[in-house]
């Protein structure tokens, strides 16, 4: 018995000390876009779309080992092994688009930071210029370690969101009814939604910066089933604030009829509904979301396009040791500042095109993977099983299907006409 509890706590303080990469990755999903994709779907849709949450774990877990296992088994980013493999054209076209969702989505985080302070009565002018020089020090004249545990912090933070949905008091019957029962309707704006869903869930960016940080972190293979439980738990994580964000919007905002754009809206929103301190959690929530992932995003774009064009990165290095990487981080920062501060900015239609850009893109990265993953030459025995593969090339039709759904289907409904 004293064996097995001293194996235990053994196994566990050695979880602990290699935990990081999957939760964290797990955790920033939930950013200021996928805020206010749930709280619109919430709102819109009551909890109809709770189904969505199932296969978006499934393929969340899947596409999550895969990274950490080729990271591990390789010891190079994704970024790398796809100029690499598919050459430099090709790389730089995938780039393209991915850096431009990636700025979009790092807007879209200070817009978050905006909202939720608004909300407490503080401007955008003063919020959003000191977060990002907050978030800059961080990174530029932090390391890994520090990095590593103030995101570990922010990601127990999200679990905030959690006393909001439970303070709105919904119908569980209805939300068990709405988890275990998929609706599919094929008009543009359902899709749209469900896009959006699967690519703020899933997003692109994430399976480089996973892959990045398990090198970065210095994993090995004998190490790699505490990294499975680690992508296990960061995206039970994921889901878990995903499902609780939906039925905190549906239970109160779509109850009453309330429309909201942005995930400001919804916490502003909850206050006559769940109270003053849901509304303040909620934004609370939001603003840790948005600083987290105005941190991250910013550095996944800078490790990924400097590993695939050879340049030196990683926040270990110094900024002399790698002036592409932190030029690109300061550069993207500075950008996402600069269009939320601009009066009048677009920032819905920022945010909903660019998790439907994440969805379109998602489908090229996860095909370059399944491709890489299950070639021999570069993973050895660690290849994809028949599980893993029948899921990987399953999410990559569907999310092609609903592509080409969403761009036919206002075709089909004036034919329907």
């Amino acid at each position: 018995m004293k064996k097995r509890l001293r194996r235990f706590w053994l196994g566990f303080l050695i979880f602990v000390s290699l935990v990081g990469p999957g939760i964290i990755t797990g955790s920033v999903d939930n950013d200021a876009g996928g805020i206010t994709t749930y709280s619109v779907a919430g709102a819109l849709y009551g909890y109809k779309l709770l189904w969505t949450l199932i296969p978006a774990f499934i393929i969340l877990v899947v596409v999550q080992e895969m990274n950490a296992r080729m990271g591990i088994v390789t010891g190079m980013g994704l970024a790398d092994l796809i100029r690499e493999n598919f050459g430099l054209k090709i790389t730089f076209l995938i780039f393209l688009g991915l850096v431009i969702a990636d700025i979009g989505n790092t807007a879209t985080e200070f817009a978050g930071v905006a909202g939720s302070m608004m909300v407490f009565g503080i401007s955008k002018y003063i919020c959003v210029p000191i977060a990002a020089v907050l978030v800059w020090i961080l990174v530029v004249k932090g390391n890994y370690k520090i990095a590593e545990r103030v995101f570990m912090l922010f990601s127990f933070c999200l679990l905030s969101y959690i006393i909001s949905a439970i303070l709105a008091k919904p119908d569980w019957k209805m939300v068990t009814t709405g988890l275990l029962t998929p609706q599919m309707h094929f008009n543009k704006d359902y899709l749209t939604i469900i896009l959006g869903i699967i690519g703020t869930t899933v997003a692109p960016w994430m399976q480089f910066y996973m892959q990045s940080s398990v090198i970065e972190k210095g994993l090995k293979i004998k190490q790699y089933k505490f990294t499975f439980w680690d992508v296990i738990v960061g995206c039970t994580a994921t889901v878990v604030v995903a499902f609780f964000i939906i039925i905190a919007c549906a239970a109160t905002l779509h109850k009453n009829g309330i429309v909201i754009n942005e995930a400001k809206d919804a916490a502003v929103s909850l206050k006559p509904f769940a109270g003053v301190f849901a509304s303040q959690v909620f934004a609370f929530g939001l603003f840790v979301a948005s600083i987290f992932s105005a941190t991250i995003l910013p550095l996944a774009t800078a490790f990924y396009v400097c590993e695939a064009f050879g340049f030196e990165a990683g926040i270990n290095k110094r900024l002399n040791e790698a002036p592409q990487f932190y030029a690109l981080f300061t550069s993207i920062i500075a950008i996402g500042v600069f269009i939320i501060l601009l009066p009048h900015a677009p920032l819905i239609a920022i945010t909903i095109w660019t998790q439907i850009i994440n969805a379109v893109l998602l489908p090229v990265v996860i095909i370059s993977m399944l491709i890489m993953v299950n070639n021999r030459d570069i993973m050895g025995g660690y290849i994809n099983n028949k599980f893993q593969n029948a899921v990987g090339w399953s999410t990559a039709f569907i999310l092609i299907s609903l592509s080409i759904l969403l761009v036919i289907s206002p075709l089909i409904s004036r034919l329907i006409k």
